[in-house]
């Protein structure tokens, strides 16, 4: 009798299992927490186009912006934890964390799936001010000291922190102004409404090359390829190496068979040719990684930063 009531139990979950459907089997959605055209957007275009593709389902990317990237994360989180709802990851997710006091999820909330770029940073100055280099630059912010301001998305951003760190290494002050993302930067930095601008070589690269913008020196420990004249700030003397870093990521409690199956299809699309060119030509660095080592970035950029944020007092 067991062993006929154990035949049939096995069976109603076998029969279960082959009743549910396999994923995915409607669109995915890849929330961005920051606005089109950015350089966390465009990677994320790239990677849904030839994800969905791979899974023989749409992959939308849908821009929420606002709160560094809090809001983005919010969402992905309050959705059922079935793989449908992904999000594309930044340091954001561990600076706030670091920056803020209470904020309404833990690392450990976030479930990732691999990394997809690494970059580096440019410092970014606009046409309107007479300096032409890093020098000319430093030398007209201490001749004019108060006057000059920078763009960040948000307090405790990558933007601000890294502009912190120069104008206290080069002996300058300089004001920061807060946007939602970093196109509204750009559409202020042109014009000479913001004086400087410390972003991912990706969405200045372009508007330097059109001669929109110039470009003083870059973090990475040696020139990029993409731009062999521009200087590193290392160059300067100033011994300053930054990088920050893309990845997918959904919410923990996420099947682990869809976060195997999104990681290897992930991973596919970072090593294509195509991928590879359009994220090098910008500057940075095409690289995919196991979960484990993308959480192991996370909790790295957390510790950093929540050091950084108590030498400027950037806690909120």
């Amino acid at each position: 009798m067991n062993v006929i009531l154990a035949s049939a139990l096995l069976l109603l979950a076998t029969g279960a299992l082959q009743a549910q459907p396999a994923y995915p089997d409607k669109p995915v959605r890849l929330v961005v927490g920051f606005s089109a055209g950015g350089p966390t957007d465009l990677p994320a275009r790239f990677i849904a186009e030839r994800l969905g593709t791979a899974l023989g389902q749409r992959v939308v990317v849908e821009n929420r912006t606002g709160a560094g990237g809090q809001i983005a994360t919010q969402d992905v989180l309050s959705k059922p934890r079935d793989g449908y709802n992904l999000l594309l990851c930044t340091h954001f997710e561990a600076i706030n964390q670091a920056i803020y006091k209470s904020v309404a999820y833990r690392l450990s909330d976030i479930a990732p799936i691999s990394q997809i770029s690494r970059y580096y940073y440019g410092v970014a100055l606009t046409n309107e001010l007479p300096a032409q280099d890093w020098d000319g630059f430093v030398a007209y912010a201490r001749a004019n000291p108060g006057k000059l301001n920078y763009g960040m998305v948000g307090r405790g951003s990558a933007q601000e922190i890294l502009a912190l760190e120069l104008a206290r290494m080069a002996g300058i002050q300089l004001a920061g102004i807060p946007y939602k993302g970093g196109a509204d930067i750009m559409n202020d930095l042109i014009p000479g409404r913001v004086h400087l601008y410390v972003s991912p070589t990706l969405s200045i690269l372009p508007q330097y090359k059109a001669g929109k913008l110039k470009i003083l020196a870059v973090s990475s420990p040696e020139r990029l390829a993409a731009a062999p004249e521009i200087p590193t700030v290392s160059e300067k003397g100033l011994g300053f190496v930054r990088f920050g870093w893309l990845g997918i990521c959904a919410a923990a409690g996420t099947p682990q068979p869809v976060i195997t199956l999104l990681n290897r299809q992930i991973a596919a699309v970072v090593k294509s040719r195509d991928y590879r060119d359009m994220i090098e030509k910008a500057g940075s660095i095409p690289l995919s990684s196991t979960p484990d080592e993308l959480a192991k970035i996370l909790l790295e950029t957390y510790e950093q930063t929540e050091r950084i944020s108590r030498e400027f007092g950037l806690q909120l």
